[in-house]
């Protein structure tokens, strides 16, 4: 949405004007003349509407359009939307979120950075877990929030930080916040690296391979994650 501000001049003249005319057939004495004092005009007030601050929340910015190409599902912008106000007080940075769109194929870029400041969107691939896709068709079909169910798991996530863990390496922590996914720590469902997440696993088998619910990217992708996703931003995931 855009949105105009105009200022607007008020202001007004005035215009005196006179006359006189005498005609004589003999002189005759002339009364004094008086000079009428001139009535000062107005100076016009100029006003200025002070601009207001850009604000950026978890609605649209102001001047900026957000995903301006179209290339989030509406229907997932707008449940991550509602849930950055609902969880606000997990959520406390509103400079950028993550998607995670399960509708879509694993081999496609579901996983979105959506830049609340700019309004631009990067897309990245991500994994879901075995026990959503038990025929490994590429699609997660089922979710939930049981412990060694190897399911993906749906809903609001908070970012709780870069950390490392002994098997998986690098990792990003997240902190479930809804019944569909507050047993995220207990079941390790964090953001992680993986072979059968890179492009090389792509080419070769026509899709990501899966992992035990969490959300697995390309080793290429992990350190901008870990570096930009910190602590206290949300990541929405929904099918």
């Amino acid at each position: 949405m855009r949105l105009a501000r105009r200022g607007f001049i008020l202001g007004g003249a005035a215009l005196l004007s006179g006359c006189a005319s005498a005609a004589a057939t003999r002189p005759t004495a002339l009364a004094p003349v008086t000079t009428a004092q001139a009535t000062p005009v107005p100076t016009p007030q100029i006003v200025v509407a002070a601009a207001e601050p850009e604000a950026i929340t978890a609605r649209l910015n102001s001047t900026r359009l957000l995903d301006p190409r179209g290339q989030v599902r509406p229907e997932l912008m707008e449940r991550a939307l509602a849930a950055m106000d609902i969880h606000g007080h997990k959520i406390t940075q509103r400079d950028r979120m993550y998607l995670v769109d399960f509708t879509k194929f694993s081999g496609d870029e579901r996983l979105y950075e959506v830049d609340l400041a700019g309004g631009e969107i990067t897309l990245m691939r991500t994994c879901h877990g075995r026990g959503s896709d038990p025929d490994h068709s590429g699609y997660a079909r089922t979710f939930s929030n049981t412990p060694d169910s190897y399911k993906s798991s749906v809903g609001a996530f908070a970012t709780a930080g870069a950390s490392w863990g002994s098997q998986q390496g690098p990792n990003v922590l997240l902190d479930g916040l809804e019944y569909t996914n507050n047993n995220a720590r207990e079941r390790a469902i964090i953001i992680h690296g993986a072979d059968y997440a890179d492009p090389a696993f792509l080419a070769r088998e026509g899709k990501l391979g899966r992992s035990y619910g969490c959300f697995s990217v390309a080793h290429t992708d992990l350190p901008r994650l870990r570096e930009r996703m910190g602590e206290g931003r949300l990541l929405f995931a929904w099918a």
